[in-house]
């Protein structure tokens, strides 16, 4: 159903083959089990080499899958993207008032990042102009795994093996003189990572700039997130972090996660 816009008519796409690609996921939505292509032009109104053609484009990109030759129904990648849409916003939702409260008490940028493949993308922040930062990540921003705080806290979740395949497609391109640009360097960064559950960037995405970031977790234990504090590199204040590991225990709290209990002493 098309919802109206500002002037009260149903809001249509202005590209003919969208509005054709949506009403032929609309009707596959209708129907659990595969759907022929003569009933799918029916209810669409469509002509069948036209609905045919769509399909086809659709089944590429894993919208849609063809289980056998003729028929069709909603691809695996819908799950997918309605995970990831779903998680972000879970998180996204569990985080805003802890992050508020923290910001509240250090007036310093508090940022929520997830990882995207090869980068981390900021999706919530709390920052206020007290905070004197010259350069604050904007939601949605992107930037590399290896150059921020919140994406080495990934990194050192991957296994070794992993992380060198990252470091052989991006080739651990710097932006600033502090960048790690070597993996031995960017190695032994992770595994302080991991001793301490916590990572540090140091000037090595923006001069000026040094950020801390702790962990977020889910019900499953999977690291979903990392919460950072950017702050100008001369007042980034170690007093922060015990703050910054609390409020991120709060949040993963919020998402059922809890942490492993210790091994009982025989």
């Amino acid at each position: 159903m098309k919802k109206p816009d500002a002037s009260g008519k149903p809001a249509t796409p202005t590209i003919q083959v969208i509005e054709r690609m949506f009403a032929l996921i609309d009707v596959l939505a209708s129907r659990e089990e595969p759907m022929p292509l003569k009933e799918i032009a029916a209810r669409t109104g469509l002509h069948p080499s036209t609905t045919h053609r769509i399909l086809n484009d659709l089944t590429i990109g894993r919208f849609v899958d063809r289980p056998e030759a003729g028929s069709y129904r909603l691809g695996m990648r819908l799950l997918e993207l309605g995970n990831l849409v779903k998680g972000r916003l879970s998180v996204r939702d569990a985080a805003l008032a802890p992050m508020r409260e923290l910001h509240r008490q250090i007036q310093q940028p508090v940022n929520l990042a997830m990882r995207q493949g090869d980068e981390i993308v900021y999706i919530e922040r709390a920052y206020s102009e007290r905070s004197g930062m010259q350069v604050v990540r904007a939601i949605g921003g992107r930037a590399p795994l290896h150059l921020t705080s919140t994406g080495k806290l990934f990194l050192a979740a991957d296994d070794p093996q992993r992380v060198r395949a990252y470091a052989a497609r991006t080739g651990l391109a710097g932006h600033t003189r502090n960048s790690l640009t070597q993996l031995p360097a960017l190695e032994r960064e992770l595994a302080r990572s991991r001793q301490y559950g916590i990572a540090r960037d140091n000037e090595e995405l923006e001069l000026g700039v040094r950020c801390m970031a702790a962990g977020i977790y889910d019900d499953q234990c999977r690291l979903v997130a990392g919460l950072s504090i950017s702050a100008p590199a001369d007042r980034l204040d170690e007093a922060w972090l015990a703050k910054l590991q609390s409020t991120a225990s709060e949040i993963s709290s919020a998402l059922g996660y809890q942490p492993p209990k210790a091994p009982v002493a025989a």
